[in-house]
């Protein structure tokens, strides 16, 4: 038999499934924690993401956020419930589809009443702190990953996790291109550029981080004061680059590794890791969900596969043999 030929980083449809999964659940028991029981939960996380929006989009928010304060404990069992439910959905094979579809309904009400559209409407969202929001991001990988009913496919002849997909490679990558390039945008709005922008969102978060990190994101701060312009200006550009890049250029990976890379540090320094050492976070924020997003448009080179060598043939009379380049044909004397 012929040595078995090593197998090359791969990333699957499944691959991506159980990772999403896994945040999924993730959020499931950061709902659990004890302070989400209590106002914390409404006056804290929900009523925040009215601030600065507009009429028609604040109303909804504060009513969620005035329902969940009248019965927090009922509000935030449900919360975890369903959240726990899509986790372990997807962490199954057999049922993923419905876990996803619930999914997607789930987002989009986080995503509009619990994040306020990312703040978009605002103009004060920002790449730093996690816009255009997390659960954003998980209903679009979702979508990447969603199980086709088409017959099965040879995974060794799939470009990516996303080729098998309802929208394809091309469709993976016009996610990620409008993604960064929406990001590239937001770091153009006044509240992102102005001399102080950056610096002050850094010592905003310091606020929800360890004592360790709160110190260095200040003196980050410190560093980059007045000097927001020129910052939010150099993450437009490489945004602008992340984006555009898998269009232009056939090296993809590149430009996935760059933003993973990116965005972790956006997860870090303005996001605090997520604030989930602070009792009320809700989800990681946005930092792993790129990285999943990333993952998901890894390319998968197909690993090359020799035939195997057939045995000789078992019988009294001899053989002799005709070498071909992958296997043998044998032939009766």
């Amino acid at each position: 038999m012929s040595a078995p030929t090593p197998r090359s980083f791969r990333v699957s449809p499944r691959t991506v499934q159980i990772g999403l999964g896994t945040i999924w659940l993730f959020d499931g028991i950061l709902q659990l924690q004890p302070k989400m029981f209590g106002p914390a939960f409404a006056d804290q996380v929900i009523r925040p993401s009215a601030s600065g929006q507009p009429g028609p989009v604040a109303w909804p928010i504060d009513e969620m956020a005035r329902l969940v304060s009248v019965h927090p404990t009922a509000s935030n069992w449900i919360f975890a419930a369903v959240q726990i439910l899509i986790g372990i959905g997807l962490l199954r094979r057999d049922t993923v589809r419905p876990a996803l579809a619930l999914s997607f309904v789930w987002a989009a009400g986080v995503w509009c009443l619990g994040e306020g559209f990312g703040m978009l409407l605002t103009g004060a969202a920002s790449p730093l702190s996690g816009a255009p929001g997390a659960v954003l991001l998980y209903a679009v990988i979702g979508i990447l990953v969603w199980p086709a009913r088409i017959p099965k496919v040879d995974a060794t002849q799939m470009q990516s996790a996303t080729a098998g997909g309802p929208v394809g490679e091309l469709g993976g990558r016009v996610a990620w291109a409008v993604i960064w390039l929406g990001m590239a945008a937001l770091w153009l709005f006044p509240a992102n550029d102005a001399p102080d922008g950056v610096g002050s969102m850094l010592r905003s978060a310091a606020g929800s981080s360890p004592a360790w990190l709160a110190h260095f994101q200040t003196s980050l701060a410190g560093v980059v004061h007045d000097d927001g312009l020129p910052v939010s200006m150099a993450l437009a550009l490489l945004s602008l680059v992340i984006g555009i890049g898998p269009f232009v250029t056939r090296r993809l990976t590149v430009f996935l590794i760059v933003g993973a890379a990116l965005s972790m540090d956006y997860w870090v320094l303005g996001q605090s890791f997520g604030g989930i050492t602070t009792g009320i976070a809700t989800d990681p924020n946005a930092g792993p969900l790129f990285v999943l997003l990333a993952l998901a448009l890894f390319p998968n080179d197909a690993p090359a596969r020799r035939l195997p060598t057939p045995e000789p043939w078992a019988g009294d009379a001899p053989v002799t043999e005709s070498a071909g380049r992958d296997q043998r044909i044998l032939i009766p004397a």
